[in-house]
């Protein structure tokens, strides 16, 4: 008589693989992000034509358009910096939340990318909670 014997560590690991693939997937909203925030960044400093347009339907100054691309670049280059990533993402979900106000109330466009930006930067910051929240208790 043959005796199979099946223990725990024969069957596939889905909960470790799971979260692995959950991890390898944020890092590339990280990268991914941090590439969209560092140009989009870029481009507002350089004063793109569409960008300085843009700003200029704002009319709040051009001091706002280069303010936020400060802030772009700092949070695109936040998230590649490990200890920095909840705290970029968590800055960048504020920002995001300021240009879904901005395109719907000022300048009267539908809010599509900052939104899914910001929802982006949340799944990043919701990820780094524990890193965020010992960050905030420093």
């Amino acid at each position: 008589m043959t005796h199979i014997d099946i223990r725990p560590t024969d069957r596939p690991a889905t909960g470790k693989r799971s979260a692995r693939a959950r991890r390898v997937a944020v890092l590339v909203i990280q990268v991914a992000l941090a590439a969209q925030f560092i140009a989009g960044g870029a481009s507002k400093l350089l004063g793109s034509e569409q960008i300085v347009t843009m700003f200029d339907d704002i009319g709040a100054g051009h001091w706002l358009r280069l303010l936020v691309g400060i802030l772009e670049i700092a949070g695109g280059v936040g998230l590649l910096v490990p200890r920095l990533t909840g705290l970029a993402a968590t800055g960048l979900i504020a920002l995001m939340a300021g240009a879904v106000v901005t395109n719907i109330f000022v300048l009267g466009i539908a809010p599509v990318m900052p939104l899914v930006f910001g929802i982006l930067a949340g799944v990043v910051a919701a990820s780094r909670r524990v890193q965020l929240v010992a960050l905030v208790r420093r």
